[in-house]
């Protein structure tokens, strides 16, 4: 048996050395984000995607093997532990395999084979498949026992028949022949369930749908789950949609596996009730229920994929800085909240005003924010997405113009405010603004959100944020787990100033903990700012271990040790003493002067503690400190006079920023408070496979109107501008919905493989050929993705 970092070397392509090595550190209480900055010698450079592979697969195969101690203690207890048994459970690779084999020997509720078997009936089953030319009738009379309920010779061959289909069943190598089998050939199918049309009218396109259960992507099996929860899909599992023989193909493989050539004597019509009820009975119940739990979660997998590259792209959108910036909270009715936060996000002046219906103070509005971007020296306007912000919006327009003269350079963006609502009616957000109306602190949280997204968008949970697709359908803690790893990440990334992070986002540095975050903020408050990293050891609670892990990531700008401003560990700080001693310069003018740091020799300072790797990566930063990974900032410029969906125009050219990527497309927010979908076909000239490889969360993009569905709120975009609305909607026409829903055609397989047919290869063909975007807009996920984003 491989140990288990062999296991892992092996999945994630490294050598074992660096497996030991990152366990041994994380067995040890190192976090991720350390390891992978301050521990590439040990762990011979793996990222950070890499460590939490690792991590997940270690308790995975930790809780498998704990698993196998109780199964060979089971069964040794038993007294059924045979040499091959062990051998096999010992070098079973998966729990599947591990309760496959321990299936014939775990305990279970009596069944009609073992009340057979307490009858004295299991010697007639031997009997029989030693002797298949015997009168199964006479020989049956032999058993009957009128005490235990087995008074007719019927009643002895159905106990026969039920102890053998439990036999066959639990054979896992039997078992694993079948799951392979069905893993190349079967189907899933949808249909509606009857009286269900008008209530699941959303579902349409999986009411008569058949796909290949290893093809499913998971937006897609995600939908028909949701539709069999809702009572509107019955799903089922198809083993044989090519096979036109008799009975099913894994009877087939059934006889086979147990060297059963069945002719027409009494033994063998009985052996083919005993083959067809242990597939029908036994394994095909088995086998469906196994793989719809595959398929839910290998979708389950995918999308918690999604929605972290999507938050991870979302939470690494380059911010706009410390300017003075003003929040604007758009409403109709209730009026449109109004927040200015300074240069640290401090809130300095708030109020709301009331431009549109039903009271149209549309001058006075103007004269009211024109007053505050004077008197705070505003530099940015950052516009809520929600409901009336093209109003809104147009408003800005108006007094950016009004101000030209005194604020030249004052710009307007368009904002995401989802989770803003979540942020305000949190506990944080009462303990920093007790006496601040809840309306007043979403326009807050708005306007630090362009200041710096991250920093802001660590006070909301990840799942707030509105990235994902099915985020409510998929295991909500494989969820919270993924997305907290992925913050963690961004964090420790680019870095935290100790004296402005809030609590909430000095929670999410590696080696800190929410109550360790709050004493941090409780020293600031009660001492003033911290002037170098030493300090932080004074904080209560806050030990050696802490330290270690979170030092290199909190940086105190202005501090004592200018070091204490990079990201330069301080265990490594006699290590850059001794660079600028060798230089004869002092460590400040080392720092930032670039030809100098070149000319370093990094291999005469390698030691046992210090390699290339991290040598390398301090010369680096050095040379920038403290850099922001996070790129330039950017913004989108909405189309004026396009505000809502009866503004689209057929053709219309329109700049948006991509809100959401899935594995079917993505979606961009053009200004007109729905989000349209750019499908996956749309995106490029060239073939694409995942989306994500062309645009990511926060990319401003340029984007064709392709189809408009004003009823359904659907857009229909395309980023290839030589596109046409005429010849892509003809495209649409005809419905790839239906080749997709479309059933293989039978076809009699040839000796075990079961080749294809032409006649499906054809429907094969066909079912899986790109469907057109607003084909796609159609699909159940689409309805349940605007329902999220509203």
């Amino acid at each position: 048996m491989l140990s288990i970092a062999n296991v892992i070397a092996i999945e994630l392509q490294v050598r074992q050395q660096q497996v030991d090595a990152a366990i041994a550190l994380l067995d040890d209480g190192a976090t991720v984000p350390f390891v992978a900055r301050y521990r590439k010698e040990a762990t011979g450079g793996l990222d950070d995607t890499q460590l939490r592979q690792l991590d997940a697969r270690l308790t995975y195969l930790r809780d498998m093997n704990d698993r196998r101690q109780v199964i060979l203690s089971s069964i040794e207890a038993q007294g059924k532990l045979s040499v091959q048994l062990k051998q096999a459970l010992l070098s079973a690779d998966s729990k599947t395999r591990l309760e496959d084999l321990y299936l014939p020997y775990k305990p279970k509720r009596r069944t009609k084979g073992q009340i057979a078997i307490e009858a004295g009936i299991e010697p007639l089953v031997d009997f029989l498949l030693a002797n298949r030319q015997c009168d199964i009738d006479t020989q049956s009379t032999r058993y009957l026992n009128v005490e235990a309920g087995f008074a007719d010779i019927q009643a002895v061959k159905d106990g026969a028949r039920f102890i053998l289909m439990e036999r066959f069943a639990e054979d896992a190598e039997l078992i694993a022949k079948i799951r392979s089998q069905l893993t190349q050939h079967a189907m899933l199918e949808s249909t509606m369930v009857k009286g269900k049309e008008k209530e699941g009218a959303k579902f349409r396109d999986y009411f008569q749908h058949c796909e290949a259960v290893t093809k499913v992507p998971s937006h897609r099996a995600l939908a028909m789950l949701r539709g069999r929860n809702e009572g509107v899909l019955s799903l089922s599992l198809n083993a044989d949609p090519q096979y036109q023989g008799e009975g099913s193909y894994c009877e087939v493989i059934i006889a086979e596996h147990f060297h059963l050539k069945l002719t027409d004597t009494t033994v063998d019509k009985w052996l083919k009730q005993v083959v067809h009820g242990t597939w029908r009975i036994k394994i095909a119940l088995q086998m469906e229920t196994e793989f719809l739990a595959r398929i839910r979660q290998q979708a389950e997998v995918e999308a918690i994929n999604v929605f972290a590259r999507n938050l991870n792209d979302v939470l690494m959108a380059p911010p706009a800085g410390a300017k003075v910036t003003m929040g604007l909270d758009p409403g109709i009715r209730t009026g449109v909240k109004v927040a200015i936060v300074d240069t640290t996000g401090k809130l300095v002046a708030h109020t709301t005003i009331f431009p549109h219906a039903p009271q149209n103070l549309w001058d006075k509005s103007l004269r009211t924010l024109s007053n505050l971007i004077n008197m705070h020296k505003v530099d940015l306007i950052a516009i809520g997405n929600g409901t009336g912000s093209r109003e809104t919006d147009k408003l800005a327009g108006e007094l950016i113009a009004m101000v030209k003269e005194a604020q030249p350079l004052l710009t307007k963006v368009m904002v995401s405010e989802a989770g803003a609502s979540v942020y305000s009616a949190s506990e944080f957000a009462a303990n920093e603004f007790p006496d601040l109306d809840v309306s007043i602190r979403g326009a807050v949280s708005i306007a630090r959100r362009l200041q710096d997204p991250l920093a802001e968008l660590v006070k909301i949970e990840p799942k707030s944020i509105g990235v994902g697709q099915y985020q409510h359908d998929v295991s909500q803690s494989q969820l919270s787990q993924a997305l907290d790893g992925v913050v963690e990440d961004c964090v420790n990334r680019v870095g935290v100033d100790v004296n402005m992070a809030s609590a909430p986002l000095l929670a999410q540095v590696a080696g800190l903990s929410k109550t360790l975050a709050k004493n941090i903020v409780t020293y600031r408050d009660q001492n003033g700012r911290f002037t170098e990293r030493k300090q932080l050891l004074k904080v209560t609670r806050l030990g050696p271990k802490a330290y270690e892990q979170a030092a290199g990531f909190l940086r105190i700008p202005n501090a004592t040790n200018p070091l204490d401003a990079s990201a330069v560990h301080p265990e490594a700080y006699q290590l850059v003493k001794s660079i600028a001693a060798t230089k004869q310069v002092a460590i400040e003018q080392l720092i930032g002067d670039t030809q100098l740091l070149t000319s370093v020799d990094a291999q005469s300072f390698v030691t046992e503690a210090f390699g290339l790797p991290t040598i390398s990566d301090i010369l680096s930063e050095l040379d920038k400190p403290g850099r922001d990974p996070r790129g330039e900032f950017k913004t989108a410029t909405f189309k004026d006079g396009v505000e809502s969906l009866k503004d689209l125009q057929l053709d219309m050219v329109l700049e948006g920023v991509v809100t959401n990527v899935t594995n079917f497309g993505a979606f961009v927010d053009v200004g007109v408070h729905q989000d349209g979908l750019v499908h996956i076909s749309a995106l490029t000239d060239s073939f694409v496979s995942d989306p994500h490889t062309v645009v990511k969360a926060g990319d401003v993009v340029k984007v064709k109107v392709m189809d408009v569905d004003v009823d359904r709120k659907r857009v229909g975009l395309s980023m290839r501008l030589t596109d046409n609305a005429k010849d892509f909607n003809q495209a649409g026409k005809g419905g790839a919905n239906k080749n997709a829903s479309a059933k293989p055609h039978n076809g009699k397989p040839a000796a075990k493989g079961q080749p294809k047919t032409a006649q499906h290869k054809s429907a094969q063909h066909k079912s899986q050929k790109k469907a057109p975007a607003n084909a796609a807009m159609g699909n159940a996920f689409a309805d349940a993705f605007a329902k999220l984003k509203k």
